[in-house]
């Protein structure tokens, strides 16, 4: 079994393992995990230094999970889902799911009504629908695999995704979303770094929240990575009492530059249900940003933006581009609308643009 694998079934999953370690009450986990599921890979466990801390956060289910009446689906992904696993938000790209499960459970995942909960579609070629989808429609010139996370296919099914997709005279350019380099670094092997390299153009974009989880290991997978010829980008999410302080977010951003990822967005949390206790104000993200700008790297400034509820795509936030109406926040989308859109809870309008 590969080192990886091994890993994998390591995985801390119960409550009682977390008792054991930590000596907290399972009862206090066991309801959140019977809803949401919990997985945990040993490497990652380690990084936690105490209970409550940012790691600690971001892994071990909390009660309060299980008191957010926010919608399970506010991007509205299923709705923009033509065929099942593809979402087609922009025109000229789509996010394919392509796996259901991930290395580590995160506590804020935006789509934390489906991972770790899928149940597999039993086909004869499961890939069938998206690429058939993909292959009608040349407007598509991007595609971004998703999940769940995508490397935790084993190398040949995705290979066969990778290969199926360049065999579409269309689609200029294929993106991979994983968190393996942050939660599983032994996944990224020089065997699955051979087989990317046969696929360009490929971009990776990661997702570390915390300077604490840029350990060796992780630099080391990264840096293969690279050493294969793809770009590395970076998506944050602003998390509260994990990475929602200028210093912690600007030391996060000077470090991933230092391994050759590019800071590429800071998201504001999702309206996700299970996910409010996670919640920051957009006037912390603006002010991180504003504490980013002028007193680091131009090149350690990533676009803090706003995936708005509905579907109606990312907006960037600009401490001088965007405005204030009481206790709502002006946003202009990439269609040219502009929403009122409240910290907590669904935007109230869409304005004439």
């Amino acid at each position: 079994m590969e080192t990886w694998r091994r890993l994998l079934a390591d995985a801390v999953t119960t409550a009682d393992e977390i008792t054991e370690r930590f000596g907290i009450d399972a009862g206090q986990l066991a309801p959140v995990i019977r809803r949401y599921p919990m997985r945990i890979t040993p490497g990652y466990l380690r990084l936690v230094e105490a209970p409550g801390d940012p790691i600690w956060r971001q892994c071990i289910p909390d009660p309060a999970e299980l008191c957010d009446d926010q919608q399970s689906d506010p991007l509205h992904e299923e709705r923009l889902s033509p065929v099942p696993g593809l979402i087609h938000r922009y025109p000229d790209r789509v996010v394919w799911v392509v796996s259901g499960e991930c290395a580590v459970y995160c506590r804020f995942c935006m789509r934390k009504r489906q991972v770790g909960c899928m149940t597999s579609r039993h086909c004869e070629d499961p890939f069938g629908e998206p690429l058939r989808y993909i292959a009608e429609t040349p407007a598509i010139r991007d595609v971004i695999l998703s999940g769940g996370d995508p490397l935790l296919l084993d190398d040949e099914r995705l290979e066969e995704i990778l290969a199926r997709l360049a065999a579409i005279p269309h689609v200029e350019m294929v993106r991979i979303g994983t968190r393996t380099p942050v939660t599983l670094p032994e996944r990224i092997t020089a065997r699955l770094c051979r087989m990317l390299k046969r696929y360009h153009p490929l971009y990776v974009n990661t997702h570390f929240n915390h300077p604490r989880e840029i350990t060796a290991e992780a630099a080391k997978a990264c840096a293969r990575l690279a050493d294969a010829g793809i770009p590395l980008g970076n998506q944050s999410v602003l998390l509260a009492d994990v990475n929602d302080d200028p210093a912690v977010m600007t030391r996060l951003m000077q470090l991933l530059l230092s391994i050759r990822v590019r800071p590429y967005y800071i998201h504001q949390m999702d309206l996700v249900r299970g996910t409010g206790h996670f919640r920051t104000p957009v006037a912390t993200g603006l002010e991180i940003l504003t504490a980013l700008r002028g007193n680091t790297s131009g090149m350690a400034t990533p676009h803090y933006v706003i995936d708005a509820p509905g579907g109606k795509g990312k907006i960037p936030l600009l401490p001088d581009c965007i405005s204030r109406r009481g206790d709502l926040w002006l946003l202009r989308t990439y269609t040219g609308e502009t929403i009122e859109y409240r910290d907590v809870g669904q935007p109230a309008t869409v304005l004439p643009g």
